[in-house]
Order: structure tokens, then sequence, then C-alpha cells
């Protein structure tokens, strides 16, 4: 091959090959698209994950709270060696019926009143009856009685809610105890007690129970019946035994009889005195965390 002709072919290799790396080196990559999904079903995917985030934070400052709320609990000194007298009266209290109790039996260190009127049955509590109890160095205990069919999960929560919104109204405050009265010829079920536990164990409030313990009644069965956490932590007040009235200082032994592993905190242990409307209890000193 002649030299000119060389030169040529080298000239045309040159000419075809710049073009080529241009093509290879300098030509963009395509977006890439790992598929099927479109901007609207990234977005709604980010959506969706934030609120899974969310829902995990929610769920762990439940957690959180709950473990605080036992710590607290068990932190608590524990006080069922000190025992204290009481009453509990349907009637409205003012100085002349707390005269008559002091006068005839002695004071009470508690004094239990109930959450709104129940014609008929009892004289609801209100802001006047509250200061005069307190001014004299006494304990409210708080009680809820206008249930009478106590069956369904959904009937207790709904009375847990009326229950929490009277005590709101009498500026309650947070920690106090309010106990369901469940009388023996009330219909009663483990759902509607979970109903009332859970609503309760929620609010500002703790969740207590009234009513006679013993062993074949249909409310130690339906407290027996409870999911665990809520038989350990539901604080009793049973009216199981029953013996007779007497004043502050004749009082019985604290004996009372209720579920087992259960908070029985408190002992109706006599009803119905003759001088002035009240019955009597004794409570052990665990009980006065949860007064008002």
């Amino acid at each position: 091959m002649k030299k000119y002709e060389l030169f040529t072919l080298i000239s045309l290799i040159i000419v075809i090959s710049i073009p080529l790396l241009f093509y290879f080196f300098y030509t963009p990559s395509p977006p890439t698209n790992d598929g099927n999904s479109d901007p609207a079903t990234e977005e709604q995917d980010n959506k969706n994950k934030e609120d899974e985030e969310k829902d995990k934070k929610k769920d762990k400052e439940k957690e959180s709270d709950k473990d605080n709320k036992n710590n607290d609990d068990a932190k608590k000194e524990d006080k069922s060696d000190e025992i204290h007298w009481g009453v509990d009266s349907a009637s409205y209290t003012d100085e002349e019926f707390l005269g008559c109790v002091v006068d005839n039996f002695g004071k009470p260190t508690v004094w239990g009143r109930y959450l709104g009127e129940k014609e008929g049955v009892s004289a609801g509590i209100d802001n006047a009856e509250v200061k005069l109890l307190h001014d004299n160095d006494i304990q409210l205990l708080i009680i809820y009685n206008h249930v009478e069919d106590a069956r369904g999960s959904d009937n207790g929560a709904s009375h847990a809610e009326e229950a929490i919104a009277m005590a709101k109204e009498l500026e309650i405050p947070k920690g106090v105890a309010i106990f369901l009265d469940i009388e023996p010829n009330y219909p009663v079920d483990a759902a509607f007690m979970e109903g009332w536990y859970s609503t309760l164990g929620d609010s500002d409030y703790e969740p207590g129970v009234y009513g006679v313990f013993d062993e074949e009644s249909e409310l130690m069965n339906a407290f027996n019946s409870m999911e665990k956490d809520a038989q350990e932590n539901m604080i009793v007040w049973t009216a199981y035994p029953q013996e007779e009235i007497t004043t502050k200082d004749n009082a019985p032994e604290y004996n009372p009889q209720g579920p087992e592993n259960a908070k029985v905190y408190g002992w109706q242990y006599a009803i119905d005195a003759e001088t002035c409307n009240i019955d009597t209890n004794l409570f052990n000193g665990n009980m006065l965390e949860y007064l008002w």
C-alpha cells in the first residue's frame, strides 16, 4: 500500500471513531424505574410509612406511661397494717348529720358519698358537703351507683364515662378512685367489669368496685373471670362478711373477704345504723391513696 493511501485510511478511521467515543462516554444514562410505581404511589407509600411510625411512637408512649404508673405503684409504701374507721351514707351531710355521727359513733377518717342523685336511693354530693368534710379532716370515698344491669363491655365503658364526667364536674382531683356499686340483686358479668376498668384506667381516675364478695356471689364469679391485669389492679371495697354496727372504738378486727390477689382495701362490716343513716367500715392504710 502506498504511503498516501495508508495515511488516508488512518484518517478515515479516526474520523469515524471520534463520534463513537463521544456517544459511549458522554450520553447520559436514562433514569431507572424499578418498576411499577408512579409519583402518586410513592407519595402514598411515604405517607403510610409516616403513619406507621406515628402509631409505633404512640404505642411506645402508652407502654412507657403504663410502666411509669406500675413503677409508681410499686414505690408506694405498703400501709396495710394501718386500719382506719369510716362510714358511708346515702344521706346528705350537713353540720347536724356530721354531729350525729361524731357524737354517737366517733369521728371517721373516711366518709363514703355518692356521685349524683339517685331518686329514692341516695343524695348526690355537692361542693358545700365536700368543704364541710374536708374542713373536719375527713377524706371522701367516691361511689357511683347509677347502674342496675351490669352486663356488657360497652355498657361498662358507658357508665365509666358518665362517672368520669360527674367527677370532673365536681373537680375531683386525679388519682382518686371511683367505686362502682354492684348490689347483690344486680346481674353482672366480666365484660361489664372490664369495660369499667379499662375506661377508668385510661382516665384521670382509678377503677374501684364495691359489693358483696362472698364465694358464691355472681359478683365474685364475674370478678374472677376478668383478665389478670384487671383483677390485680381494681381496688376492692367488700361488704362481706357482715357483722353488727359498732362505734369507732368497738370496731371488729379487720377481716375483709374478697377476691384473691386483689387490692382489697376496704370492708363495710355493717349496714343501716338505727341512729344516723350510716354504714360502718374499716379501711387499710393503702385505701387513703385513692380517696379525696
